[in-house]
């Protein structure tokens, strides 16, 4: 039983910055990969990046250079920084986990998403 808990969303003016959360809680023993994705309006979710013990990477070609992924591993928390927002950048943002427990596995967490508007 694992929870995501999303946070820092809004409504922004194009060439803002945001800042989002994702803690993660519950049952897992450690943690593969933190990821975030975005899903526009009628279109599909897109794999904005991801993080592991190897490093992080942005893969929207348009968000690289101003986006970049971050964790505090002492609170299970992974972080979107987004710089120099574009309205192309709307869209509900979803942290999604891959972790183990304690008896090994693979697991999948989703959290509930947060909402980014950037107006022009």
């Amino acid at each position: 039983q694992v929870y995501l808990e999303e946070s820092g969303g809004g409504l922004v003016q194009a060439g803002a910055s945001l800042m989002l959360s994702c803690g993660a809680s519950g049952n897992f023993a450690g943690i593969d990969v933190m990821s975030w994705y975005r899903q526009a309006p009628g279109n599909e979710r897109l794999l904005v990046g991801d993080i592991t013990q190897y490093g992080s990477r942005i893969h929207i070609n348009s968000a690289k250079g101003r986006f970049t992924i971050s964790t505090d591993n002492a609170k299970n928390t992974v972080y979107l920084r987004m710089n120099s927002l574009k309205p192309e950048d709307t869209a509900v943002y979803y942290c999604h986990m891959n972790y183990r427990r304690s008896t090994g596995g693979n697991f999948v967490a989703w959290g509930q998403g947060t909402r980014v508007t950037v107006s022009p």
